[in-house]
C-alpha cells in the first residue's frame, strides 16, 4: 500500500506542513514515523516545489497533483485533495503532527473497503483543539472511494451540508449516513495529543502543552 502525504493547495507563502516542533518539520516527523513502522512506499502530493527538498533528502517520491484548494477560503475544491490512485492507498493529512501510536494505529488497522481515523471526543487532556480532526484515510477499495468523493461533491454543490464539503462530510457520504449530522463515534478514534498545526502560533502553543516547553 502506498502513504500519500497530503500537502497539496496553496497556504501562502510557507505552508502549514512545514512547521517545526521541537525543531522537527512536521512533515518530516511522518515520514520517519512511516519508515520507523516499516513503510517504505511512501509519496508527497503537492501542488508546488516546497517540498522537492526534503522528498529528496528523506528518499521520499513526489506527486504533482492539481488541486486549486486556497486554506481558510471556501472554494468547493477540497474534495480535490486526494491524488488519483487505482491502488490501495493511504491519505495521511500533512499538516498533523502525529504521535508515535498514531501512526502504528493506521499502519497496522485493515480494512477490506474504506477507513477513515480523527479525533473524537472526550478528547484527551492535551489535545490542542476543541473540535475533532481528521488524519488519515486508508483506502482498500479506490474504485468506491473516487466514486462517493463525486458523490460528496455534488451534494456540496447542491448545498446538500450545512458547511462546504471537507473530510468529515465525506465519511458521512462513504458510510451512508444523514448529510446534516456528524458522527464522531463510527470510525478508528486517535485519542491522544495528535493534531493538526495551522500556523506557527499553534505550533508554540502546541509545544507549551505537549512537551511544557
Amino acid at each position: 500500500m502506498k502513504y500519500i502525504i497530503m500537502c497539496g493547495g496553496k497556504y501562502g507563502a510557507f505552508p502549514k506542513q512545514l512547521n517545526r516542533i521541537l525543531g522537527e518539520q512536521i512533515i518530516e516527523r511522518t515520514i520517519r514515523l512511516l519508515k520507523a513502522y516499516g513503510i517504505t512506499d511512501i509519496a508527497i502530493s503537492t501542488t508546488n516545489n516546497f517540498f522537492d527538498g526534503i522528498a529528496k533528502k528523506n528518499k521520499v517520491d513526489i506527486l504533482r497533483h492539481d488541486n486549486d484548494f486556497i486554506y481558510g477560503k471556501n472554494t468547493h475544491s477540497w474534495l480535490k485533495a486526494f491524488y488519483p490512485m487505482k491502488k490501495p492507498v493511504c491519505y495521511i493529512f500533512g499538516d498533523v503532527y502525529f504521535s508515535e501510536d498514531a501512526i502504528r494505529k493506521i499502519v497496522k488497522t485493515e480494512t477490506n473497503s474504506i477507513q477513515f481515523f480523527a479525533s473524537a471526543p472526550p478528547f484527551h487532556e492535551k489535545y490542542t483543539k476543541i473540535w475533532a480532526e481528521p488524519f488519515a484515510f486508508k483506502v482498500q477499495d479506490p474504485e468506491l472511494f473516487f466514486r462517493k468523493i463525486e458523490e460528496c461533491h455534488k451534494y456540496d454543490l447542491e448545498g446538500r451540508f450545512h458547511r462546504e464539503a471537507v473530510s468529515w462530510e465525506l465519511w458521512q457520504v462513504i458510510k451512508g449516513g444523514p448529510l446534516d449530522v456528524i458522527d464522531y463515534t463510527n470510525y478508528v478514534a486517535i485519542n491522544d495529543y495528535t493534531c493538526d498545526i495551522d500556523d506557527d502560533v499553534e505550533a508554540l502553543m502546541f509545544e507549551r502543552r505537549v512537551f511544557g516547553v
